[in-house]
């Protein structure tokens, strides 16, 4: 049996998606990208919070999400209009919303008013539409919002009898026998009994009899299971529609029948296969409320039958603590690595005796992979779940620095492994936070530059070579290269003679304590941000890299691995050192002839390949090791991608083959070692170092380039 803690955890994994939902609505409408169903999606979020906010009392929740939903649905219907100044009122009452649903789940009491500017413009809004529900009415989480009055009845009256005399006809009343029995889902989704009967009885008088059949002994009860169900009428002025129309949220997780049975009406049946249980039946009538109800205008389609609105079942989903995709995840790597030793074992046996076992290795090989590919699919993650954080954090900057900003999001459905995702959000949060303060003009300045008032700050999200690319992009002034370099210089940062260019002076905004603020606030100025971030990046195996022109803005990439588990990788050898590059990495592999090789000054080598010239670097160079050629005579060149469309040769001395490798960080243990990623077991049982071929490259461009490192020297083992 599930414990209330459990359920309150399902509840608040429930809000994180439900509260993704309505920033990611909003910003659509807001931008003016969407749908009919756009709105739907945000009131349902909203519905969906309130509805499991009320089951665990969570008063304060409920009752600004009471509000909130009251504009969602004037919207819906047509009574308020989606104009700028009421979507910006929408957008902080997310962020209120947001708010919110923290405290509650910290246990944190929200603070005497919390949100109450927030919550008068919305009642404002609704004042605006001409009247409604002023969000004053009975929040509908409190259990004692139905008025029952008990009645008698006929108890040996067939069970299908209604119960009460039809409307006369001619009345101008609809009305309709209803059958409502919840299922076990209801109540896991968050989903209130309750409140769909109050929804109900706005529509007009409704008589219910609760069937109490179910109910065990108390010993026997599970806190959530529905024991209860209705049987009752409603007559009411509404069409049918519009009582479909309450069960909208509930209609696949509930036994649904409703018959019209008003005079002169043909009958209209939507129900469920599955019988109900007979029960002993207590009579309720539940008056209408004195308030109008609120008009609802997006009607349930009926099925052709003119069912109740039938819709097709949902995916079938369970929730799974991360801590056992974990798990599984380590057991998915150790399979990997005993898998490559017995494929090391199986590859020394005579070939007589090693036939069937290799066929057999192949198909454990093809197994493991599907399992490998599928437990990492489990891991992966939306980037979107950490850009959600981004709208509000850059409307709060906007509002601080009195500017005028705008966010345009890309790729937030890109997919990474969770435990990247997790540590993605500061970095972002800092380099967002310097784009808006540093970056983005006053509307004024932007106004006497020939800009628009508005500045617009991009974040996007792609599948790049096997990596995951994320990039912020402003259109904002740029780096002011003659004021940073200055104020390196005068922190000490860089020497007082030093001439750098460009792309260096971009670069110094990452030393630590550097910043251009001219006064410390509580946005920036106290020097710690771009240094923490390139940090942070380089601890994930990514790599940063930073673009400006002058004027137009500045951009800045981060190129991510997609997982830190499980790899594929090409293991090489350089002297008598095995290491293992990425497979991602890998453009080709070749073995040019020395005539390709081109030593032009300056440049440890240019190798010719198909027309163009790639600068190429013998890797035991950059490793600082020995290397001797292959038992060939040949060693081999590996053009790799070095991230940003550039490409560079290595040159290594024997391939010696392609095999998954599990990432183990070394980090810890050693800090941070330049050109290796991380370190891996291989099938022999030794270590190898996996390579960082981004970080290999711009050691190539560093590096001294003499008469021993460049390919002259390794021009012979190339013939």
């Amino acid at each position: 049996m599930a414990s209330l803690d459990d359920l309150k955890k399902t509840f608040f994994d429930e809000c994180d998606e439900a509260m993704q939902q309505i920033e990611l609505g909003l910003t659509d409408i807001r931008s003016g990208q969407s749908t009919d169903e756009t709105i739907n999606a945000v009131f349902r979020g909203v519905h969906s919070v309130k509805g499991g906010a009320g089951i665990f009392g969570f008063e304060q929740l409920v009752g600004f999400a009471h509000v909130f939903e009251t504009v969602l649905d004037g919207l819906r219907n047509g009574s308020l209009t989606a104009t700028e100044e009421n979507l910006d009122v929408l957008l902080t009452a997310s962020d209120v919303l947001t708010d919110l649903v923290s405290m509650s789940r910290s246990g944190q009491a929200a603070p005497p008013g919390f949100g109450g500017e927030c919550r008068a413009g919305l009642e404002q809004i609704i004042e605006q539409g001409g009247g409604g529900d002023d969000g004053d009415g009975p929040a509908p989480a409190e259990f004692d919002g139905l008025d029952f009055v008990p009645v008698c009845v006929d108890m040996d009256a067939p069970d299908d009898a209604p119960a009460t005399q039809a409307a006369p006809a001619g009345s101008g009343l609809n009305r309709f026998t209803i059958t409502f029995k919840p299922k076990p889902e209801m109540l896991k989704k968050a989903n209130e009994p309750l409140y769909v009967l109050r929804e109900l009885r706005k529509l007009g008088e409704l008589e219910l009899i609760c069937e109490t059949g179910l109910l065990p002994a108390l010993s026997e009860m599970e806190v959530d299971y529905p024991y209860f169900w209705w049987k009752g009428t409603l007559e009411t002025a509404s069409p049918r529609a519009q009582v479909d129309e309450v069960f909208e949220f509930v209609v696949g997780d509930c036994d649904l029948e409703i018959v019209d049975v008003t005079p002169a009406a043909l009958p209209t049946v939507s129900t469920d296969d599955a019988p109900l249980a007979a029960a002993a039946p207590v009579a309720l009538v539940i008056a209408p409320p004195a308030a109008k109800p609120v008009a609802v205008a997006a009607p349930v389609a009926e099925s052709a039958d003119g069912g109740g609105g039938r819709t097709k079942p949902a995916a079938t989903t369970t929730r799974i603590e991360l801590e056992r995709i974990d798990r599984v995840v380590n057991m998915v790597g150790e399979l990997v690595i005993s898998q490559a030793m017995l494929g090391q074992i199986v590859q020394d046996l005579p070939e007589a005796t090693s036939g069937r076992l290799i066929q057999i290795l192949e198909e454990v090989v093809h197994h493991t992979r599907e399992l490998k590919d599928s437990v990492m699919s489990m891991r992966a993650q939306p980037v979107g779940s950490v850009f959600q954080r981004m709208p509000r954090l850059v409307r709060e900057l906007a509002t601080k620095t009195h500017k005028k900003v705008r966010l345009e999001m890309a790729g937030e459905t890109t997919e990474v492994d969770r435990s990247i995702i997790e540590r993605l959000g500061d970095p972002l949060t800092h380099i967002i936070r310097n784009s808006v303060d540093h970056g983005i003009e006053t509307p004024a300045v932007r106004a006497a530059a020939g800009k628009n008032e508005e500045g617009v700050v991009r974040l996007s999200a792609e599948h790049r070579g096997g990596r995951i690319v994320i990039e912020i992009k402003d259109d904002g002034a740029g780096i002011n290269s003659e004021r940073v370099l200055k104020i390196a210089k005068e922190k000490g940062l860089v020497g007082p003679d030093v001439q750098l260019n460009e792309d260096e002076i971009g670069n110094l905004i990452m030393l630590p304590g550097f910043s251009t603020a001219e006064t410390v606030s509580d946005i920036s100025g106290r020097g710690v941000g771009m240094d923490v971030v390139r940090s942070n990046i380089q601890d994930l195996g990514g790599r940063i890299s930073l673009k400006s022109v002058r004027g137009r803005g500045m951009t800045i990439q981060l190129a991510l691995p997609l997982t830190l588990a499980v790899m594929d990788g090409m293991v090489i050898k350089v002297g008598q050192q095995t290491y293992v590059m990425p497979l991602s990495a890998i453009v080709e592999c070749l073995r040019p002839q020395a005539n390709e090789i081109s030593n032009l000054i300056g440049t440890h080598g240019m190798l010719q390949l198909r027309g163009e010239f790639v600068p190429v670097v013998l890797l035991s160079n950059l490793l600082d090791i020995n290397s001797a050629p292959s038992a060939s005579g040949e060693r081999v060149v590996i053009i790799t991608d070095a991230g940003e469309g550039s490409r560079f040769g290595l040159v290594v001395d024997e391939l010696l083959g392609h095999q998954q490798v599990v990432i183990k960080s070394i980090e810890e243990s050693y800090g941070t070692v330049p050109g290796i990623a991380a370190a891996t077991i291989l099938g022999n049982g030794r270590v190898a170092f996996i390579l960082d071929v981004e970080k290999l490259s711009d050691m190539a461009v560093n590096s001294p380039v003499g008469a021993a490192t460049t390919m002259k020297a390794a021009s012979p083992a190339l013939n």
